[in-house]
């Protein structure tokens, strides 16, 4: 049966009240006509035995809220392997049960996050990125407060490396590194010589952590995968040449039996015809060695002021476009032969996109930092994988194509400390723009 406190605390003070009247008729039987004397006899024995029973009563709970003390500190410590126990049923065994049931939620929390954490450092630990969390701490900055088995691999053969200051940890490690980490952000870097080159992106990320500065730097070992990226570039090369050079050595070896055949038989009317055929094959198949060979060995650029009205003229004389705005009055400074073999192979691309040609728009802007060159059409435009690939080298939708147009134009705009974007046009079409620097 549920008794609550007020109950309890209600009975005891009706206990000592009935007490207190049936002494003070008792005395007053014994002590008639004293009444002071009687009241003064019941304080005496009716206070000390209150007291005694209240402190009584009242023992149990004090114990209690010692405990729910104890436990609060120990939650506050992150310890809730405690839990209380409570006799009665009353209200403070409700604030026990609710007190229980706390502890038990925050155990269960405390096991998640432990094992969540554990989970973590395991794949952490485990991954073959390197690795290093340095903290600025109290007359040691740059100290290393963390690091991943990758991290210990490179920088120490397997040491630990928390306490250390990363300054002295790279004092030791290789120049290539220090020089990465002198020059800030992020970027690729080269260890070793020959043979024994290796590859490495640094990634560094700065974040304030308990009030104190932290750098996390991540280093990732990249030589394997682009050997694997180089090996398979070269294998698309060789079998784009290959289909090339076979496609036009081909027809080049019938047509020389044709003509062999007809020298014999002192036909040689057709001849002319057969020699031209072989010699447009031949033409063709020069123009794609050049390609390659051009991008291959594509030199720096040779900057220099250019006019537009006059680069834009000679580009008209090749290939029909018409030019939206105004250009602009200022020379651009670049390398005019590299800049204008990128805006003919773009102007040729945007022609052979099935767009009208009256619609191959040319448009240049000068802003403030930035020159921006922008070559549109009305052709089909791009779906997503051929806009994301565009730009690779040898990759291309064409039957017969190459796919180093636009690989040159951005190896060519990046030549240049600038960059190329592709975007599809509203209403169709494509828009390839080339930003570069003023």
């Amino acid at each position: 049966m549920r008794l609550s406190l007020v109950t309890r605390f209600s009975a005891l003070v009706g206990t000592l009240l009935a007490l207190g009247i049936v002494l003070a008729l008792a005395l007053d039987y014994f002590l008639p006509g004293r009444p002071l004397l009687v009241f003064v006899l019941c304080l005496a024995c009716v206070v000390p035995l209150s007291i005694i029973t209240v402190r009584a009563q009242m023992q149990p709970i004090l114990s209690l809220f010692r405990a729910l003390e104890g436990t609060v500190s120990s939650y506050r410590d992150a310890d809730f392997s405690f839990s209380l126990h409570w006799p009665q049923n009353d209200e403070l065994a409700d604030l026990v049960a609710s007190h229980n049931a706390l502890g038990d939620v925050l155990r269960e929390q405390r096991r998640d996050l432990v094992q969540r954490e554990l989970l973590l450092d395991t794949m952490v630990q485990n991954t073959p990125v390197a690795m290093l969390l340095a903290a600025d701490l109290p007359q040691r900055p740059g100290t290393v407060v963390y690091a991943n088995l990758a991290a210990r691999q490179l920088l120490a053969d397997g040491r630990k490396l928390e306490g250390h200051r990363l300054g002295d940890l790279l004092d030791s490690a290789a120049p290539a590194l220090r020089e990465a980490l002198a020059r800030g952000g992020d970027g690729l870097f080269t260890a070793g010589e020959g043979e024994d080159e290796e590859v490495y992106h640094l990634a560094r990320s700065h974040f304030s952590l308990n009030g104190r500065r932290h750098e996390l730097l991540l280093l990732r070992h990249l030589t394997a995968e682009l050997r694997r990226q180089e090996v398979q570039t070269w294998k698309k090369v060789i079998r784009v040449i290959s289909h090339e050079i076979n496609n036009s050595l081909a027809p080049l070896a019938s047509l020389a039996r044709s003509g062999a055949e007809l020298v014999r038989r002192g036909q040689t009317e057709r001849l002319p015809m057969i020699l031209d055929t072989i010699g447009e094959r031949t033409r063709h198949l020069e123009s794609f060695i050049l390609g390659y060979a051009r991008f291959a060995k594509l030199p720096a650029p040779r900057i220099d002021a250019c006019a537009w009205p006059e680069l834009v003229a000679h580009l008209q004389a090749q290939v029909p476009f018409r030019v939206v705005g105004g250009l602009p009055e200022e020379p651009a400074r670049f390398d005019r032969a590299q800049m204008e073999q990128a805006l003919l192979n773009l102007l040729k691309n945007a022609h052979e996109s099935g767009s009208p040609p009256d619609a191959v728009e040319l448009q240049v802007r000068r802003g403030q930092d930035l020159l921006r060159i922008d070559v549109a059409d009305r052709g089909s435009g791009m779906n997503e994988a051929v806009l994301t690939n565009a730009l690779v080298p040898f990759y291309s939708t064409k039957r017969s194509g190459t796919g180093l147009g636009l690989a040159l134009v951005r190896e060519i705009a990046e030549a240049h400390g600038g960059r190329v974007l592709l975007a599809n046009r509203e209403g169709g079409g494509l828009a390839v723009t080339m930003i570069l620097p003023t």
